[in-house]
């Protein structure tokens, strides 16, 4: 089901302080690139042409003019194959200028989590993510609501503080 949410591009774009984001799932659908991994293809690190991407460039751009991006991630250990490659691949992520930090699944128990994903801008607006079963994008959802911002927010918030830095996250 195609999406009538504003674009991530747009939402980056127009993001003046702050943007976190909030991992829940211990698989996502499969992509080429985590289909090249499972074959033991590995990225050259040292030629960034080679994995740099749109989204990477997106990312750098607005960490350039001021706005902070971090991502947590809540898994499950040991960790899925899929968690792996995300570890692997993160290396990406904070070269483009995000915060990334792990927070191990029986370490939220006691945390109001949300039921999605998402992302959420300057703690205003949010993005959340809706996922089939098997992990693929059924539809983003856009919305303002204070309640629901708040405890986005608050879950984020308590789950960054209590999270792994990615280069102290072993897996």
């Amino acid at each position: 089901m195609p999406s009538s949410a504003p674009s991530f591009a747009e939402l980056l774009g127009k993001c003046e302080r702050s943007a976190v984001h909030l991992e829940l799932r211990d698989s996502y659908a499969p992509t080429d690139r985590f289909e090249a991994w499972r074959r033991g293809e590995r990225i050259d690190w040292e030629d960034r042409a080679s994995w740099w991407h749109p989204y990477d460039q997106l990312i750098a751009d607005s960490v350039a003019r001021g706005v902070v991006i971090r991502r947590a991630r809540i898994v499950s250990e040991p960790v899925t194959e899929y968690i792996r490659w995300e570890h692997y691949v993160t290396r990406g992520n904070i070269a483009a200028g995000e915060q990334v930090r792990w927070l191990p699944r029986r370490r939220a128990t006691d945390i109001p989590l949300p039921g999605n994903d998402y992302w959420l801008f300057d703690g205003r607006l949010l993005r959340v993510h809706h996922f089939s079963g098997i992990g693929q994008v059924v539809e983003d959802e856009i919305t303002q609501d204070p309640a629901t911002v708040n405890l986005c927010s608050t879950a984020f918030e308590t789950v960054w503080e209590r999270a792994v830095p990615h280069h102290l996250f072993h897996v």
